[in-house]
């Protein structure tokens, strides 16, 4: 080979290796012994990751949410739901996990892996609020200015932006967007947002408005014997 055809050669091995790099960062997880509706607050033998819990850890009523912080769909449901968290959190146990649909949301999966790292400074649920109740202001950046505008973001929260910006990118925060978004795939999940409570498929009418999420959570704390 001459000169120029190592280099051409080169470029090539290299963005072949980039494009490994990157799939591997979004490929399947084995999660055929994880039990999809149990809440994770540890790892365990399985290798399963912990879940991103609000609220009672141990309730007998858990609502789970695969979701994608890009579709907009999920920040709907958001808007919907956030307003009676907090009335709630000492009755439920609620759980989110990633399920970003990069196909059709690119930012998705960089958003996902913003609130992991803040989670990782003890401020997942305030980044959760951040993405979703600013959904608009960042869904149809380029990637430059995402990734400066989610920097703003951890500052806002006083979070360590060097530390940041390196779990963004880490294998650990990969790693948990691929077990949640396995698990999702091994239960059926296509779409977003995905709901379960208690393990039963959540139709779309139960938590269509903030009143249609009070009375279905209502209902099953009611079947659930806990007092509202």
């Amino acid at each position: 080979m001459d000169k120029r055809t190592w280099i051409i050669f080169g470029v090539a091995v290299i963005a072949i290796l980039a494009g490994l790099i990157a799939f591997s960062r979004q490929s399947s997880v084995n999660v055929d012994g994880v039990n999809h509706s149990t809440v994770r607050t540890t790892g365990d033998e399985n290798s399963a990751i912990a879940d991103q819990i609000f609220g009672k850890k141990d309730s007998k009523v858990t609502l789970i949410e695969y979701g994608d912080f890009q579709c907009p769909g999920c920040g709907t449901f958001h808007s919907n739901f956030a307003p009676v968290m907090d009335e709630y959190k000492d009755k439920i146990t609620f759980v989110f996990r990633n399920f970003p649909i990069t196909q059709i949301h690119p930012n998705a999966r960089v958003a996902a892996a913003s609130a992991e790292a803040a989670g990782l400074q003890g401020k997942y649920w305030e980044m959760w609020n951040i993405l979703y109740g600013k959904q608009n202001e960042w869904s149809s950046l380029g990637a430059n200015v995402r990734d400066a505008q989610f920097e703003k973001y951890a500052m806002q929260l006083g979070l360590d932006v060097t530390k940041f910006k390196e779990d963004v990118a880490s294998d650990k925060v990969a790693k948990k967007i691929n077990f949640d978004q396995s698990l999702g795939k091994n239960n059926g999940v296509t779409g977003t947002p995905s709901l379960f409570l208690n393990g039963a498929t959540l139709a779309t009418d139960k938590y269509s408005s903030t009143d249609t999420i009070r009375n279905t959570l209502d209902a099953a704390l009611k079947e659930a014997g806990i007092e509202k």
